[in-house]
């Protein structure tokens, strides 16, 4: 423990929040719905618990170096400004040990007890998130949002790849879901913190091409999120109550996302609307997933 230079001492709900406890809730939720979509009802339900520790493990750990590696341009921003690393309650050295530690303890129960193929969906979820997108693309490019993206997918098809042994079309359904789901869902962050991030010197989307154009590129996103609840139905992994509630959510989550063209629109109110549905429209389509699996 180290006291900071206002003279707070880190506690140990310093070290939670350097995993960024929203971030591994839905990542949690995600890899459920992937080992139960596998699972079809038949849970195993000590390989569950080990897998979705894994999985939380390496995820905490991608975040907490992610905390590590940005702790200077965190201190530019407000919204971040005030985490453990910038106040001075931990020293780097602190977080990149306790970041490597999480990884190693993750890797092991995964490998250990979800199998190869889980272990090394892992390895690219971790690798695009701590490496490709913290290390490079955050700073360089507007790409940073989508190729993130790819780690967070990676967390559903961790939980049901640990089931099945092997990527099909359920797992490729379920990376899409979650790929399609995260920039619309940034950019919507990034339209209503716009100056903060130019402040930051973040190259993200809004910052360099302006808000019209993210808003146009959302829109693609969105509209590939139309196909997935149809193609579960088609292909048996779901039932007809997915297709429908599914297909409506993302219905509903274009069309709010279209009205953002209107002359009419504050780009603030709208950018919050937007951002706040994309967060109700992950968790309830993961759980009408989870309750619409088709039995085995």
């Amino acid at each position: 423990m180290r006291p900071s230079p206002t003279g707070d001492t880190a506690t140990w709900r310093d070290f939670v929040a350097l995993t960024k406890p929203g971030i591994l809730r839905s990542n949690l939720i995600a890899a459920f719905a992937g080992f139960w979509l596998a699972s079809g009802w038949d849970l195993q339900y000590g390989k569950l618990l080990l897998t979705l520790l894994g999985t939380v493990l390496i995820m905490a750990s991608a975040c907490v170096f992610n905390n590590y590696y940005d702790r200077e341009l965190d201190s530019k921003m407000e919204r971040t400004k005030t985490r453990a690393l910038p106040t001075g309650k931990l020293t780097p050295n602190v977080v990149l040990w306790y970041s490597i530690i999480l990884g190693i303890l993750g890797f092991g129960v995964l490998f250990a007890f979800s199998g190869w193929l889980a272990g090394i969906c892992g390895i690219v979820g971790f690798v695009v998130y701590a490496g490709i997108y913290t290390m490079w693309l955050k700073r360089s490019s507007t790409w940073s949002t989508s190729v993130g993206a790819i780690s967070g997918a990676a967390v559903p098809v961790i939980g049901y790849v640990a089931v099945s042994g092997k990527i099909d079309l359920a797992a490729v359904l379920l990376f899409a879901l979650l790929f399609l789901w995260q920039p619309p869902h940034f950019w919507a962050l990034g339209i209503r913190r716009v100056e903060e991030y130019r402040a930051a010197g973040f190259p993200l989307l809004p910052v360099v091409k302006g808000i019209k154009r993210t808003k146009f590129q959302m829109i693609p996103y969105l509209a590939l999120l139309l196909p997935i609840p149809p193609l579960m139905y088609a292909y048996g992994y779901t039932g007809i109550w997915f297709l429908i509630i599914g297909e409506a959510l993302a219905v509903i989550w274009l069309v709010m996302a279209l009205a953002g063209f209107s002359k009419k629109t504050d780009n603030d109110t709208w950018a919050k609307k937007v951002f706040l549905f994309s967060i109700s429209y992950l968790m309830f389509t993961l759980l009408v997933l989870i309750l619409d699996t088709v039995h085995h």
